[in-house]
């Protein structure tokens, strides 16, 4: 599985950014993607988590209603539709995926859950 996120950049708090993440390889073996950030001087956080085959989500209570996960199943994309920025959400964003062997039941939501990461990308909020 390789992962490849993009999309990143500086906007003004308030604003809007759109993350994306092209995958390849056995993508829909483990049916999860996750998106996780990382602050800078803090350890990596899980931000939420879509199902391949359903769409159906979990999100971390620090974004629940500003952030939202989609995922276009024919082109292998998922994405991080991120409204009403705030500045405490930058960092460095991360799409990740389970083992190809994950067979749980429930969403992973931690960094030792994902076995594929991509090369993040940069976001920052301004004030």
């Amino acid at each position: 599985v390789q992962l490849q996120a993009s999309g990143g950049g500086l906007v003004q708090a308030g604003g809007s950014l759109r993350l994306s993440c092209a995958a390849s390889g056995q993508t829909f073996s483990s049916n999860v993607m996750g998106w996780f950030r990382q602050a800078p001087g803090k350890e990596r956080e899980f931000v939420g988590a879509i199902r391949w085959s359903s769409g159906s989500t979990v999100y971390a209570d620090s974004v629940k209603g500003r952030l939202a996960i989609s995922r276009d199943n024919a082109k292998k994309m998922v994405y991080l539709e991120m409204n009403s920025l705030k500045p405490e959400d930058t960092a460095v964003y991360f799409c990740a995926a389970p083992s190809i062997y994950y067979t749980r039941s429930y969403f992973p939501k931690s960094v030792e859950e994902y076995a594929y990461w991509g090369q993040g990308t940069q976001v920052t909020v301004s004030s």
